[in-house]
């Protein structure tokens, strides 16, 4: 362990992903169980995300599944990875932060994405379309939900619980995203480690942009993505299988599949485009035995000057991933609250 990955936070984002032979209510409890889990090991929040009719994605309705993961742990932050602020209304988002807040206070993270629907289906059900992932009107969105916590809404209403309330917000960005995350002065959470050029000017861009507020006296950045690490480089690359497929299937396919087991996937014979596509998709991540993740780990940090790490790494294995959880909590020298 070195001083740069000592005094690094460590979190984890799980995207309840359904498993081949599982259905979805067993990735909701396996995303609580491995909370519970990554909290004895030191971790310092835990983040669930929003996915709208995906086969392959459990994790629909963020503040509840938090509100789950938060009633059964006890000490590690809990938050989402993101809201897609597009598909709500800022008053209801308030809300319903702010009752989290009120139920687990001082624990509770808000992190905000533009994404919308993966389909034009899903995009018709939510009343959304692709335009709604607007620049101008996500920050717009954005400025309206935090006014909700400062009672600066210019309709006179006062938004309950959240109004006098403090639930750190984040912004996911995505292009456009570090500058709105800058002038807003808020955290800004950028991925992914594979494309380190883009996510290195995205973070110089937020930098040079950032503009205190009330919410940060100065940038701070997460830098998110997959991070594998198990006894031997083998070991740790088959974690990286399951989702590689699936990555590979949703470009060929249009649809994003459960996750196969690994040794299922090296027998099944793909297209030649879908293999393409798969192979692209094991490249660039931080994988490997413990030195050589701490390794790659500490160059990590010190191009990026990140405060905080995001692990996303999803996998079909549940006890690989936990082990490779295990390790990683070592590598970043986490303190167990066992």
């Amino acid at each position: 362990m070195t001083s740069v990955l000592s005094s690094t936070r460590f979190s984890v984002l799980d995207r309840s992903r359904v498993r081949e032979g599982h259905d979805a209510p067993e990735a909701l409890r396996d995303t609580v169980r491995l909370a519970q889990d990554v909290e004895e090991l030191g971790f310092h929040r835990f983040w669930v995300s929003e996915h709208h009719g995906v086969p392959g994605v459990a994790g629909s309705a963020p503040t509840v599944l938090a509100a789950a993961v938060a009633a059964a742990t006890r000490t590690i932050r809990v938050g989402t990875g993101g809201v897609m602020l597009p598909n709500h209304r800022p008053l209801v988002v308030a809300e319903q932060f702010g009752v989290l807040e009120s139920l687990f206070p001082g624990r509770v993270d808000m992190g905000l994405g533009r994404s919308v629907g993966f389909t034009d289906g899903v995009r018709r059900a939510l009343g959304r379309d692709k335009d709604a992932a607007d620049t101008d009107d996500f920050a717009a969105q954005l400025d309206e939900l935090l006014g909700w916590f400062l009672g600066t809404s210019p309709t006179g209403v006062h938004a309950r619980p959240p109004e006098g309330l403090s639930v750190p917000p984040f912004v996911l960005a995505m292009g456009e995203g570090a500058s709105i995350a800058a002038r807003a002065g808020l955290p800004m959470v950028i991925g992914d480690l594979r494309a380190r050029d883009r996510m290195l000017h995205g973070i110089e861009r937020y930098r040079a942009e950032f503009r205190p507020s009330v919410w940060a006296a100065e940038p701070y950045v997460v830098v998110s993505g997959t991070v594998a690490v198990a006894a031997t480089p083998e070991e740790a690359h088959r974690i990286l299988l399951p989702e590689a497929r699936a990555m590979a299937y949703s470009r060929t396919h249009g649809t994003f599949p459960p996750l196969a087991p690994a040794e299922e996937i090296e027998r099944r014979t793909m297209t030649a485009k879908e293999r393409g596509f798969y192979e692209s998709g094991l490249t660039g991540h931080v994988f490997g035995t413990e030195e050589q993740v701490a390794h790659e780990l500490e160059s990590v940090l010190k191009e990026t000057g990140a405060q905080e790490v995001l692990v996303t790494t999803s996998t079909y294995d549940r006890a690989a991933l936990l082990d490779s959880y295990r390790r990683l909590a070592r590598i970043a020298g986490l303190g167990s609250t066992s």
